[in-house]
């Protein structure tokens, strides 16, 4: 197998802070180019930086199997959050102290995917068809990303049958957790427009707070739900309140305020809009909601059984099947076909000295490998 801790140095030494291009792209692909994949790479976004349509770079590689052979992907992500100060080396050039590889993008995900790339060394060419599917915006709005990646699946009649996702889901100890589903996510923007005055005479201004507090505090006492059997309760939060006002002695003209709502399959982004911005016109105010996904499960079957069957396999641990944390690209897709997330232990991503045990790294490699050969031969109904 080839060396999964120097594929991973060398993807952490390319910066690629999110929307990430160029040179970590080119790493990449001169991994994949020598183990018989062709590679695709494509730009989107033509915004200038800092802006949500600032260029994107994405790659999509593919090994041909043999004709109707089963088709088994990779996917992830190439671009990594800032790294902030304070870091004991410099992030972007890896160290090795101990038993451990630090640097960002170590853990989420480059560290993953080098296990990718190793693991597929290891799998015959004509066991199957095996791609990759790499954005460069993961972290940040993720418009031209994943979702760019899937339409160019579609043009080229590229549909994987199975997809594994090498976001960090491990906890404790490599291999005690797999994830079968995310919580969708829904982001909502709520203004109350008043008339600013003096505060002395209140009868000739309108004050927007009362009324967002109003709106605020039925929001807060909502119950959406008590979970179900594969999700944890939904949960609705306040993430900010605004209300520009310099001098102690006006009435603002204006109130803000942000919630985010992490949704379990009882519900829908566009339904849980709907009830907030009912709440919202009530109290005379009005809410914007931004959807960043849906909820979705791969319901357990053979799948996860061989997802599992491999970790266990190398590990001695029989993982949990989960839909807890955030959002991730499998919302993404788990429109294309069947998607389940595994990888390294989450506890130091994006956080300052970044880090992963090169044991777990190799670990990794072996458990990919496993699990794209009993991918590429598992009969599952073709997509």
């Amino acid at each position: 197998m080839l060396d999964v801790a120097d594929l991973a140095k060398r993807l952490i030494a390319a910066p690629s802070v999110t929307p990430a291009t160029g040179a970590v792209f080119d790493e990449l692909e001169a991994m994949l180019t020598p183990l018989g994949f062709a590679v695709h790479r494509f730009i989107r976004g033509d915004g200038p930086e800092g802006s949500e349509e600032a260029p994107v770079e994405n790659l999509f590689a593919v090994r041909a199997g043999p004709p109707g052979s089963r088709h088994f992907a990779f996917a992830g992500h190439l671009d990594v959050v800032p790294p902030g100060d304070g870091w004991a080396s410099d992030p972007f050039i890896p160290q090795v102290h101990g038993e451990l590889l630090h640097g960002r993008g170590a853990v989420d995900m480059k560290g993953a995917i080098a296990a990718m790339v190793a693991a597929v060394a290891d799998v015959p060419a004509d066991a199957g068809t095996i791609s990759f599917i790499i954005t460069g915006d993961e972290e940040g709005p993720a418009l031209h990303g994943t979702r760019a990646l899937i339409d160019y699946m579609t043009a080229e009649d590229h549909q994987p049958d199975l997809c594994l996702v090498g976001e960090p889901t491990s906890v404790n100890r490599l291999g005690d957790m797999v994830k079968i589903g995310r919580r969708g996510s829904v982001n909502i923007f709520i203004t109350v427009d008043g008339t600013q005055g003096h505060v002395a005479y209140p009868h000739l201004a309108d004050n927007p707070l009362p009324k967002l507090v109003a709106i605020l505090a039925e929001l807060d006492a909502l119950m959406l739900d008590t979970g179900t059997k594969w999700f944890q309760p939904s949960n609705l939060e306040i993430t900010e309140i605004t209300a520009i006002n310099r001098a102690h002695n006006v009435i603002p003209a204006k109130g803000e305020a942000r919630i985010s709502i992490r949704f379990n399959d009882l519900h829908t982004g566009h339904s849980l809009s709907e009830r907030v911005m009912a709440i919202a016109e009530k109290h005379g105010g009005r809410a914007r909601p931004v959807i960043s996904g849906e909820p979705f499960l791969t319901e357990p079957g053979a799948f996860s059984a061989l997802v599992a069957a491999a970790v266990e396999a190398e590990t001695g641990i029989a993982p949990e099947l989960s839909t807890t944390g955030g959002t991730s690209d499998a919302r993404f897709l788990r429109a294309v076909c069947p998607v389940i997330e595994f990888g390294l232990c989450n506890a130091t991503m994006h956080k300052r000295d970044e880090a992963v045990a090169i044991s777990d790294l190799a670990a990794l490699a072996r458990i990919y490998a496993r699990i794209a050969r009993a991918a590429l031969a598992l009969d599952v109904p073709q997509q």
